[in-house]
């Protein structure tokens, strides 16, 4: 029976239990909290920061490879320990973990993005760089940024700008996009790639919100699946990645970001899908032949449930009338609740006579349900 270890304990690392199940694989997790959801489902786990390499080095000594759930992870500690297999390798993962590095890749191997410019200089000189780079313009956070964390959307002189210094920030050009897209690929050890639907992800507040797998136009999806295949063969990539983009108004795509790992644009496989983006990551991690990332249904439309109060409730009752929806399958990852965080998601999946606008009155139905009335549950 193969053993992995996975770099971290969230719901990610929850969410391939199933997958794990199906291919007779132990997973065991490295993370900081008795209370994380994958500690649930864990054959061990090392309590222990993310970050934290002694920590992996004794994860590394009880299984026959590591993967991640995040990229909050220490490369160079992690490259001495000597007897540790990761997928993807760290090697793959040197130029995608800070955001300056990522562009700089990008532009490298020749994919369309954002223009950009690493922000440099004593902190007088930070509101003048900016000024000087043009607004609208989009700051991010070049390292740790997630779910809206450490971005900021600039459009006029006297927008607030961060107290941080400012060489930990990346500055690029805000794109008034028509729409935002995502996609998941997976590349096995052999250098076979799989590549998801092209989906439409809707955020707010710079998190996402929903998630539509309905059918793109092909000049569209071509794009999308020539630029995931470029990516990961210059990577030698090995695992599942979540690729953002935007479709601006003249069709053309251009990467938001990478993420390294499974991605929330993708939990609506785990339904939709003949094998789901965590079961792929195990089959490309542990050398298996990739699944196919088929649809089972003529599409899905997916929905992140957001806390928006700070609770220990478990919302029992709204989690039981959202499973009442046709097709409708919740998960719930049992944490803490606290505005904008994610509890857990719904994904619907569609038939064929269900359209665009169907999907979108599902969606809106599902976050009534959630958060139309607060005081049940």
């Amino acid at each position: 029976m193969k053993r992995v270890g996975v770099i971290g304990g969230g719901q990610l690392a929850w969410m391939m239990a199933a997958g794990a199940r199906k291919l007779g694989i132990q997973l065991l997790v490295q993370t900081p909290n008795p209370t994380d959801p994958a500690v649930a489902i864990a054959s061990a786990t090392v309590f222990a920061p993310v970050d934290d390499a002694t920590a992996t080095a004794k994860l590394a000594s009880q299984c026959d490879v590591i993967t991640f759930e995040n990229e909050f992870v220490d490369l160079p500690a992690l490259s001495q320990i000597a007897a540790a297999r990761f997928y993807p390798t760290l090697d793959s993962l040197k130029p995608l973990l800070d955001k300056l590095d990522q562009r700089q890749f990008l532009q490298r191997i020749g994919v369309p993005t954002p223009r950009f410019l690493a922000v440099e200089g004593e902190d007088g000189e930070f509101r003048h760089t900016v000024l000087q780079f043009g607004l609208p313009a989009v700051l991010k956070a070049r390292r740790h940024g997630y779910d809206g964390q450490g971005t900021f959307i600039l459009q006029h002189p006297e927008s607030d700008l961060p107290k941080a210094a400012p060489n930990q920030w990346l500055l690029e050009e805000f794109i008034p996009f028509e729409c935002e897209l995502a996609v998941m690929a997976a590349r096995s050890i052999d250098g076979e790639v799989v590549i998801y639907p092209t989906v439409e992800t809707q955020q707010e507040q710079q998190v996402c919100r929903r998630v539509y797998v309905t059918a793109f136009a092909p000049a569209i999806t071509a794009q999308v699946e020539a630029i995931a295949r470029r990516i990961l063969d210059a990577l030698n990539y090995v695992g599942v990645i979540g690729i953002e983009f935007f479709l601006d108004r003249d069709g053309n795509v251009l990467v938001n970001e990478l993420a390294p790992r499974t991605h929330n644009s993708g939990h609506y496989s785990l339904d939709a899908c003949v094998t789901s983006q965590f079961e792929q990551q195990l089959r490309a991690v542990c050398g298996l032949s990739l699944g196919s990332p088929q649809l089972i249904s003529a599409g899905a439309v997916m929905v992140n449930l957001l806390g928006y109060e700070t609770s220990s409730r478990d919302y029992a009752e709204k989690r039981q009338r959202l499973s009442q929806f046709p097709q409708a399958h919740v998960y719930w990852y049992g944490k803490t609740s606290r505005p904008g965080r994610k509890l857990g998601h719904v994904t619907v999946l569609l038939n064929d006579n269900q359209d665009r606008m169907e999907a979108e009155a599902i969606a809106q139905a599902i976050e009534q349900h959630w958060y139309g009335s607060p005081q049940v549950g």
